[in-house]
């Protein structure tokens, strides 16, 4: 083994042990960059080697830390978590909770449907994983509960609905997709609408075959009334600024009237005025919001500076070819190889957040994915067509590390908002079927990619 493979498996290592000491990733990222370069630097001195590390390497990283500040596109991102924030501290949801809960009052599992449903539009308008879970727990736990539901329907729906966020857009992980591999924001963004859709759709028919093959999860409510157009109207009028809010930023950008730097600074206004159409805005609250913003978005970017430096250390060293070069020759095949793919995202993800494994792991798999020559039909219009679906393959695989025992960050965000008679194995026992599904729809988006790429391919044919 040459001495620079052995320095590729080393990095990996060292960041990995690091990550245990509870140092913040972006110290471990960068110190560990910083850290390797030195040591291939003495490795040439004294060891006749030739890593070709030295400190010119390190100096490149300031330039690459330039390009990042220098994106128009990564303008969008402290946007959309303004815009996520704002809306959480809007009153949209509550709203949107009493109309429609209402509305399937006397569907078994209505009020699990009730929950998917905001989780659907809360990731449609926010895109915050945490944000999302944690607030569809404080207001629907407490009333599934009451109610009676099975505490492991409860939270599953819960803890499944809330995740929906890192994959329907305006999903802040596919702008920082987009941009490590090139991609077109829009592309991403129309190609996740019929997955994340179909996903929330499996959701609502696993829990209608609860309410029907085991009625005891999931009971009728004792004052449930029949459905009245007073009811309707009420459903419309609470879902309307959200879904209008919805429209005007990716109706924007699918429509290509805006770019999604553009649209993201539409949806941080359109949330601010929806928290003061609902007397939700205050000085606090916006002080609270912008504070909440920055820190975000903040630790993204350390996350960035860190993960540049680790990343270019890790090419230098010729990570990226040796990475390559040991997927494409594991002998299963073009569609087993983009499953080891898969599997080695969904295994990060129990370990590291989705900015680490979108900035270092990402860029590392993709070339693979390249050179495997798939014939994925982009309709002549979708640029990168390959890549654009092995995005989504991504997301979706990330999403089920969410929700995946023991470490799921959506089962922790979830037990952190829980009475203390809520115990952690209720939560386990409750996304495993919602796991099912997230695998089932997983298998039908790389069987037919064209649900990933029609719609990007209509808008712009």
């Amino acid at each position: 083994m040459e001495v620079n493979e052995i320095l590729v498996i080393a990095m990996f290592l060292s960041f990995i042990a690091l990550l245990f000491t509870g140092f913040p990733v972006a110290f471990v990222l960068g110190g560990v960059g910083v850290a390797f370069a030195f040591i291939g630097y003495l490795s040439d001195i004294y060891l006749d080697t030739f890593t070709g590390l030295d400190m010119l390497t390190l100096s490149l990283v300031v330039n690459r830390i330039y390009k990042i500040m220098d994106n128009w596109v990564m303008v969008a991102l402290p946007m959309f978590i303004f815009m996520g924030i704002m809306l959480d501290r809007s009153g949209v949801a509550e709203k949107l909770m009493n109309s429609i809960q209402q509305l399937f009052g006397r569907v078994r599992g209505g009020l699990a449907i009730t929950v998917t449903l905001i989780g659907i539009i809360l990731a449609a308008s926010t895109g915050i994983v945490g944000a999302s879970v944690v607030l569809l727990g404080l207001m629907s736990l407490p009333a599934m509960l009451e109610q009676k539901y099975s505490k492991p329907l409860a939270l599953g729906t819960i803890a499944s609905a809330g995740t929906l966020g890192i994959l329907i857009p305006p999903s802040i992980m596919l702008v920082i997709m987009a941009d490590q591999l090139a991609l077109s924001v829009g592309d991403l963004f129309m190609g996740a609408v019929i997955p994340g859709l179909m996903l929330g759709f499996m959701y609502v028919i696993f829990i209608l075959s609860v309410g029907i093959f085991k009625p005891s999860a999931a009971p009728l409510p004792a004052d449930a009334k029949p459905v009245e157009m007073k009811m309707i109207l009420a459903v419309f009028k609470s879902i309307l600024p959200p879904v209008a809010l919805i429209v005007a930023v990716l109706g924007s950008i699918f429509a290509g009237i805006a770019t999604a730097t553009e649209a993201s600074g539409v949806g941080a206004l359109g949330a601010t005025l929806l928290a003061w159409h609902n007397k939700k805005l205050n000085l606090k609250v916006f002080k609270e919001v912008a504070q909440g913003s920055y820190n975000t978005t903040a630790y993204i970017f350390a996350v960035f500076l860190g993960a540049t430096c680790f990343a270019l250390v890790l090419r230098e060293l010729g990570g990226d070819e040796l990475i390559e070069h040991w997927l494409t020759s594991l002998p299963f095949g073009t569609y087993g190889i983009i499953a080891c793919v898969l599997a080695i995202i969904f295994l990060l993800g129990f370990f590291l957040d989705w900015i680490e494994i979108t900035l270092i792991a990402l860029p590392l798999l993709a070339p693979v994915i390249s050179a495997l020559g798939l014939d994925i039909d982009g309709y002549g219009v979708v640029d990168n067509p390959e890549l654009v679906w092995f995005v989504m393959l991504v997301a979706m695989a990330l999403q089920t590390s969410f929700l995946t025992p023991p470490v799921g960050f959506s089962i922790f965000y979830l037990k952190g908002v829980c009475p203390p008679d809520v115990k952690l194995s209720d939560i386990y026992k409750g996304v495993v079927p919602f796991i099912m599904i997230q695998l089932l729809a997983l298998a039908i988006i790389v069987a037919w990619p064209e649900l990933v790429l029609w719609l990007p391919a209509m808008a712009y044919g």
